[in-house]
């Protein structure tokens, strides 16, 4: 019978351990599943032969809760769980959020802000001399200086705010098992790819072959510069031919290494191979939303090649696609069809970007000194494969394992790619769609959609024709949903007014609209700390007021109505109006 890591004492004794080797501390409910990162994580140590022992959402005003399993041989691996917890938290507006759908009932309250600072804080303290690595998402965003919203200035590197032995960014799995080799062997953790690690000045051996970022201080006095930061970041994200980025803040050095390279899809099967139980651990009564959300569904690619300026991914995962082989997928729905709670439907085969399936840069010398990035603009790559064929052989066999009577696409697709194939095209509206198809066009005015590196508005009118002409020879009701940002980085309410205006026109209000949250590290973040464009600089004006954006997702969503004489003029008075319900009612 398959075993949870143990998170107790007790835990430890029923596997006959004395101690552990390496020690998790995590911000989210321990679920032993592949979708969770903390349980790959000690799946993969576990698998090279570690004692893996997991602490999670610990009392952070409690020593005593991060010494339960006592002091770990190696290390302490401290994440904030599978999102940042300041996202986790806070809208976009800055306010509290009610819940946590990776806590038991949803309850929030139940990890800190900056979770990875107040717990390696904990641990330093009850641990004192333990080696603290840091990793998840929330820390790999964080290497380099970086502009915290919700404090509204730039922050240096986590790696010295922190006083950590070593940063993981990305997925972690190549990097956590050399950190591992190395502690039990006594060796150094300096020029692990994937990694950043902090020396005092004196100690940094300079590279001719390193690149430079501008310093913390430098980075302070001309804000600007973090555009710069963003070039240099993007231009080293490939793991063949990016260089070493370095950092000078006060008296001391961030040295990032070069990305990690993905994993093979050897590799990727090999991780989702292990024996993970695909619950919660036993000590939890309540649901995780989070679980029942993804607990029929399959993560089958990892990466994005779109290099949008908004998103996290391509600096977490990177821009090269990694699949699973269909068997390693079918193995997996195997064990899903065969739960006792299984209804017949997988949920999503998807990851990232489902229909990357199968996909990617089909030159591997190219790929190798490519600094594009995105593969995806402002054209595809004349190396990206666009076939969809794998793809849809993987969603077709996976719809005869026995049990399953449904198999869905839930992930949102990139649609510029999708055009591409036009059996993937008819594909969409017969068979893997519940009736609605989630795509993220993000915007429908041209200059925006290009700060954010996204298809121009006349690829997402191309789709939706061809997707409508699609679902009528099928005969199915299929509508699709678009994903809207509001209160981007130049966007007017203007703007708005014009996307509004040209979804009805193509039947597709979105039924939710994602005010702009800049996270750190993003292109998009440094052009709104800036006020300027990316690359060229122009300036740019930036919604910054929490009622301006909330006046810009309202336009989406509810549209003028009651208001014959709308203009430049009126706008503001108009939103005003509407808010208090003095100009009409939003439809239901």
């Amino acid at each position: 019978m398959r075993k949870t890591l143990p998170m107790t004492a007790l835990g430890m004794r029923e596997r006959g351990w004395d101690q552990l080797d390496v020690l998790i501390v995590t911000g989210d409910a321990y679920v032993d599943h592949p979708s969770f990162g903390a349980a790959i994580i000690g799946r993969v140590l576990e698998s090279r032969g570690y004692k893996v022992g997991i602490v999670a959402q610990p009392d952070w005003k409690n020593l005593d809760a991060f010494t339960v399993m006592g002091r770990p041989r190696l290390f302490v691996g401290v994440t904030s769980g599978n999102m940042d917890s300041m996202v986790n938290h806070y809208t976009s507006n800055n306010r509290l959020r009610s819940d946590d759908a990776y806590t038991p009932d949803g309850l929030p309250g139940k990890r800190p802000d900056r979770a990875v600072l107040k717990y390696t804080n904990c641990v330093q303290r009850a641990m004192k001399g333990v080696p603290v690595v840091l990793g998840g998402i929330e820390a790999s965003l964080r290497r380099i200086t970086h502009y915290d919203f919700w404090s509204d200035r730039l922050k240096k590197s986590i790696l010295l705010d922190s006083k950590a032995s070593i940063l993981v960014y990305g997925m972690g799995e190549k990097q956590i098992v050399e950190i591992a080799r190395r502690l039990d062997s006594g060796e150094p953790l300096s020029g692990i790819p994937g990694t950043a690690t902090a020396v005092h000045q004196g100690k940094y051996q300079p590279d001719e072959k390193d690149v430079v970022l501008p310093s913390h201080e430098s980075l302070n006095s001309n804000p600007a510069e973090l555009l710069e930061l963003s070039k240099l970041l993007e231009a080293n994200q490939n793991p063949w031919c990016g260089s070493r980025l370095i950092q000078h803040a006060d008296s001391r050095v961030v040295i990032v290494e070069p990305p990690a390279e993905p994993l093979s899809s050897l590799e990727m099967d090999a991780v989702y191979d292990l024996p993970y139980t695909r619950l919660p651990h036993s000590s939890y009564r309540g649901e995780i939303p989070a679980l029942t959300m993804i607990k029929d569904s399959v993560t089958v690619v990892r990466g994005c090649s779109g290099g949008c300026t908004f998103c996290a991914i391509g600096l977490h995962q990177g821009k090269f696609i990694t699949s699973r082989s269909s068997d390693s997928v079918l193995r997996e729905v195997q064990k899903i069809s065969s739960s006792t709670a299984f209804r017949g439907t997988v949920s999503d085969l998807g990851g990232p970007t489902a229909n990357m399936y199968g996909l990617g840069c089909d030159d591997p010398v190219e790929m190798k000194k490519c600094r594009r990035p995105s593969c995806l603009y402002p054209s595809i790559c004349s190396h990206f494969r666009t076939d969809h064929s794998d793809y849809m052989k993987l969603l077709t066999t996976a719809g005869t394992v026995s049990a399953v009577k449904n198999v869905f696409i839930s992930s949102g697709i990139r649609h510029d790619v999708a055009l591409r194939d036009p059996a993937f095209m008819a594909r969409l509206t017969s068979k893997n769609i519940s009736g609605h198809l989630r795509i993220a066009p993000e915007h429908t005015h041209d200059r925006i959609l290009a700060l954010m590196r996204k298809p121009t508005r006349a690829v997402w009118e191309r789709f939706a024709a061809e997707f409508k002409k699609n679902a009528e020879r099928s005969g199915r009701k299929q509508y699709i949903v678009p994903y809207i940002i509001a209160a981007f980085p130049g966007s007017t309410i203007g703007d708005m007014q014009a996307a509004r205006s040209f979804l009805e026109t193509q039947g597709a209000i979105p039924r939710q609209v994602q005010i702009f949250l800049p996270t750190p590290m993003t292109v998009a973040t440094a052009m709104y700390f800036c006020g300027r464009s990316f690359p060229g600089g122009e300036p740019l004006r930036i919604p910054r007021k929490p009622s301006d954006k909330q006046q810009q997702k309202d336009m989406i969503l509810y549209g003028i109505h009651g208001q014959k004489n709308y203009d430049s003029k009126n706008r503001v008075n108009t939103y005003v109006n509407h808010r208090k319900g003095l100009s009409g009612k939003p439809p239901r």
